[in-house]
């Protein structure tokens, strides 16, 4: 995957981390891996399992599945390019003969039969998703009775305050905030307030599944508030947080003249680069049982 593809592909095969194929790899053992194999530990057990992997993406959960003997793992995605890209993969790996390739939305599995699979997986889908009762409730329908699901999502809302005010990625901004205060207009054409990513925390998640009748469900929420990492400014400036806003860069480009780009990079660079300004972050990990 690279500069071609849709927005789905683009975002995570270049943009999520600037193209920098370092940072790529530092994202990959430092949070995918934990995050892959604690998704799989709550669906367990796999060997032998059929198992949905909704919004697959580059296929790390369902790879990862495969990996832990699944009979047959469903990627799932509404994007045909990563669906593509993982058929390309599994037919390399030697594992297309226990893959399924399904294009459907998250809140319309239909083509995936009731009570059909053992397990459901998704990470980082429903985010995207407006009406997430959809979601569950297609959860619900596909998978057998005493068949587990495993969610991980990220509560962007607890995020917000590092991108409000005089704040931007968690620095303070006072000193540049008319120029903070316009490219973020590029934002909000992207990501509007009322935005699925902002419309739900862990406690609606935990309601959904306990509605759409799993049971037993459990939840856990992590949340952080600490110092930023430092950063390489080229990585900073043109990753993207998701895919359907602008990196830094382009945000720059579309709403500041040349002169203001330089002195904002002026300003905000040697902060990145030294690891100022505060991270904020939280995701929740639920895993719940389909009812007998």
């Amino acid at each position: 995957m690279g500069d071609g593809g849709d927005r789905w592909s683009r975002w995570l095969g270049e943009r999520r981390f600037g193209g920098n194929p370092e940072q790529r790899a530092r994202m990959f053992s430092d949070l995918l891996l934990p995050l892959r194999d604690r998704v799989l530990d709550a669906a367990e057990p796999l060997a032998g399992a059929r198992v949905l992997d909704v919004g697959c993406g580059d296929g790390l959960i369902a790879f990862g599945a495969l990996d832990r003997g699944a009979g047959e793992v469903i990627f799932s995605d509404i994007s045909a390019d990563l669906l593509a890209e993982c058929a390309r993969i599994a037919d390399g790996d030697g594992v297309a003969d226990r893959s399924t390739f399904l294009r459907a939305p998250a809140e319309d599995l239909q083509p995936v039969a009731s009570a059909s699979v053992d397990a459901v997986t998704v990470r980082s889908v429903l985010i995207y998703v407006r009406d997430k009762r959809a979601c569950f409730g297609e959860f619900a329908r596909v998978l057998r009775p005493g068949g587990r699901l495993s969610i991980f999502e990220p509560i962007n809302r607890f995020g917000q305050a590092q991108w409000a005010g005089s704040r931007f990625s968690g620095i303070d901004v006072t000193p540049v905030q008319p120029l903070v205060d316009r490219l973020r207009e590029a934002y909000r054409r992207g990501l509007p307030a009322d935005d699925p990513m902002l419309d739900f925390d862990e406690r609606d998640l935990f309601a959904l599944a306990e509605e759409a009748g799993f049971y037993p469900v459990e939840l856990s929420l992590a949340a952080e508030v600490r110092p930023a990492r430092a950063a390489a400014w080229d990585v900073f400036a043109n990753s993207a947080g998701n895919p359907n806003v602008p990196t830094l860069a382009e945000a720059m480009a579309e709403t500041l003249l040349p002169a203001e780009r330089d002195r904002l990079t002026a300003y905000l660079r040697p902060i990145v680069e030294s690891g100022g300004g505060t991270r904020r972050m939280a995701h929740a990990y639920l895993r719940g049982v389909r009812a007998e």
